[in-house]
């Protein structure tokens, strides 16, 4: 059983890393995801992990926890709506009213393993006159460096592709590797794959026309969730757009975005907050 002092430092570690705000209940969840990484760093258990945490020297360590604690949680073309509307909606309209030549810029933040800035990448290949013809670049990040490089890597099991992801699409797109499926290299060279957290300041990244967040926030604190709303909404365009995921809203968290008619989980950015 944790130690309770041991799971406050845990709570206050994940929360200044990670933004997840744990509960005072979820000592389960910590004994059963922080035991592998107890094994894989010859520890004796959870005490020793937090003790040699406290200690500081060991950075690697403190990675290989948050990233355990952090949901990956994700498969291709989940709910279907936002890549509809990415296709339907976002694209068209941003096409409108940029100038010719100039490129769509797409954040998928909180990448996980990648399947959905793949989704994104087939869609795309799927409705080519969506944007207009204008070339779209596709960035995908996310915290955890383990994660990000197996999601550049782009293979799948045989569970992960039958999870959302249409049979005409994995015949087109993926190439069967023994067990497993690989995205097709022409797939894969549409998505920038890039470690950031969004606890810390977006730089780098430049401008982006649409951001798809979606299934993040709902594991951050209420001020946490306000600011990271906060600083998306100034890398994006004045007429871009924010995809959350179905249980998340910014209405009573932030200012920023409007959402969108009919569109659930869609929102636009709202200037005057932004003044």
């Amino acid at each position: 059983m944790i130690a309770p002092a041991d799971y406050e430092f845990l709570r206050g570690l994940l929360l200044r890393r990670s933004g997840i705000a744990l509960s005072g209940e979820k000592q389960y969840l910590v004994e059963s995801r922080l035991a592998p990484v107890a094994r894989r760093h010859a520890l004796d258990g959870i005490a020793d992990v937090v003790a040699r945490l406290r200690r500081g020297d060991v950075p690697v360590l403190e990675e290989a926890v948050v990233a355990a604690m952090t949901t990956n949680e994700s498969y291709f073309f989940r709910d279907k709506a936002p890549f509809e509307a990415f296709v339907q909606v976002m694209l068209p309209a941003i096409d409108a009213t940029r100038p010719a030549g100039q490129p769509i810029r797409v954040w998928c933040a909180a990448a996980s393993t990648g399947q959905e800035p793949y989704s994104l990448a087939m869609a795309l290949k799927e409705h080519p006159r969506a944007a207009g013809g204008r070339r779209v670049e596709i960035l995908a990040t996310d915290l955890s460096g383990d994660v990000i490089e197996r999601a550049r890597a782009g293979v799948y099991s045989q569970f992960e592709v039958q999870r959302g992801l249409p049979i005409q699409h994995l015949v087109k797109y993926f190439s069967k590797q023994d067990d497993s499926w690989r995205v097709s290299p022409e797939i894969r060279s549409m998505v920038e794959f890039r470690k950031l957290n969004l606890m810390h300041p977006f730089v780098g990244l430049g401008r982006f026309d649409i951001v798809f967040c979606r299934n993040v926030l709902i594991y951050f604190g209420l001020e946490t969730k306000a600011d990271v709303l906060t600083r998306i909404a100034r890398t994006l365009a004045a007429d871009g757009f924010l995809v959350l995921g179905a249980a998340e809203t910014v209405v009573g968290i932030s200012e920023a975005f409007r959402p969108v008619s009919d569109r659930r989980g869609l929102y636009a950015v709202h200037l005057p907050a932004l003044a």
